[in-house]
């Protein structure tokens, strides 16, 4: 696959992070895979489709770095059935297929983040730090709106007493339309809120997130319970 990797100072990571990187460009694996043990990570590089859905079944990573074109197996192929089998792991998507279109087919399959190469290893190493963050335990109550239980300390999600599978990014986002229910959440809140800062990406990316967390609580039995407000942006109203 063609693409390229911009030079990478070393860097020093607030803490080490096992990170399997599924990658059949030569060039590209090697230089991040060098660049994360440069940054005090643990590295896995697996040079297929196949080798990397073996590996992400098989053991524990903090973070998947995924490409989507790659033989034997499709990296879109590899991300559905981790995610069916349950492997809730972050995971960043490197593409070259820079079309708005291949981007929300990454991220309705369960993709937490994504790069479009060729992309600078700074904001790589930024993302995959980043999205272990929001998947991270982090002490709280539990929060409740209507059916919808959200235990942060466990992250577990619960809806009419049933479990709901979600992604860290779909619990992030739960998360923040929790704390502010009855209220609106705008679109800026919500990017600021998952990607701490300015996100500068397509703006239909928080409609993809929000679509998908949506459609889960709707068939767990909390239909409606997010609702769109046109022109402003999201609130969670019990029904």
């Amino acid at each position: 696959m063609s693409g390229a990797v911009e030079n990478h100072p070393e860097s020093a990571s607030p803490a080490s992070l096992r990170i399997l990187l599924v990658e059949d460009d030569l060039v590209i694996g090697k230089a991040v895979a060098r660049g994360l043990e440069d940054a005090g990570h643990t590295c896995t590089w697996t040079k297929n489709g196949k080798a990397g859905l073996d590996e992400g079944l098989s053991q524990r990573h903090d973070a998947i770095v995924l490409d989507l074109m790659l033989p034997e197996i499709a990296g879109l192929d590899v991300l559905r059935q981790l995610r069916a089998r349950g492997v809730r792991t972050p995971v960043v998507v490197l593409t070259a297929l820079g079309s708005v279109d291949d981007r929300v087919a990454g991220l309705r399959e369960g993709a937490d983040d994504y790069l479009v190469k060729p992309f600078a290893f700074p904001e790589l190493l930024a993302r995959l730090e980043a999205v272990r963050r929001r998947s991270a335990d982090r002490p709280a109550p539990t929060l409740a709106v209507g059916v919808v239980s959200l235990d942060l300390t466990n992250r577990r999600v619960t809806c009419a007493g049933n479990h709901v599978e979600l992604t860290p990014t779909e619990f992030s986002l739960l998360e923040i339309l929790m704390r502010n229910a009855g209220q609106v959440v705008t679109r800026k809140m919500l990017c600021e809120h998952l990607w701490e800062g300015e996100w500068e990406g397509v703006t239909n990316v928080i409609e993809v997130h929000v679509n998908r967390l949506r459609n889960k609580l709707s068939q767990a039995g909390a239909e409606g319970i997010i609702q769109t407000i046109r022109g402003r942006g999201y609130a969670l109203k019990a029904a």
